[in-house]
């Protein structure tokens, strides 16, 4: 190798290095931005002491309704939330077998359409289902609120989740 190869050979790798660098960097970077639990409830003291809190992403999850809600109703939430899911695995896992059928088979050279329609009804019955489960545990948590609790609860649903609610819109003035 010829010392003209060789400095090309070290400034692409430099290149290299640096891109790789920068990619785990920014990866990183947005990992931890969007871990607001991982902050040990920095994010909920501003609220727990009656000013407003800002968080730093919009939180859409439905894990995320308990936030207004105590310490121990927020980890009583989270419990509830994994037994629906542990109690749904098999749900979860005939919904992604479905949904991988429904790609195996849109990508075929022939189009199956009735097993086609067969793979989406299953995946559609899975997704019902495990819906109907976390819906179920979501009201029976509700169920052990106060109604104070429960109207926080229900405030905080309309941000969140499955029941998250579009904001009003504005009339148009004219």
């Amino acid at each position: 190798m010829n010392e003209r190869s060789l400095k090309w050979a070290l400034a692409g790798s430099l290149v290299l290095n640096v891109f790789v660098l920068g990619a785990i960097a920014g990866g990183t970077w947005q990992w931890l931005a969007n871990r607001p639990h991982a902050t040990g409830g920095a994010l909920r003291s501003d609220a727990q002491a009656g000013g407003q809190a800002q968080p730093q992403a919009q939180q859409h999850a439905l894990r995320d309704a308990a936030d207004q809600l105590s310490d121990a109703r927020r980890e009583q939430f989270a419990q509830t939330l994994r037994e629906a899911r542990r109690d749904g695995r098999a749900y979860i896992r005939s919904g992604r077998d479905g949904r991988s059928d429904v790609l195996r088979l849109l990508a075929a050279p022939d189009l199956d359409r009735p097993a086609l329609d067969a793979a989406l009804a299953r995946t559609r019955n899975a997704d019902a289902a495990l819906r109907a489960r976390v819906e179920q545990s979501v009201a029976s948590f509700a169920a052990t609120l106060s109604p104070q609790e429960r109207a926080q609860f229900a405030d905080s649903l309309r941000e969140h989740g499955q029941w998250r609610q579009p904001a009003p819109k504005q009339p148009a003035s004219q």
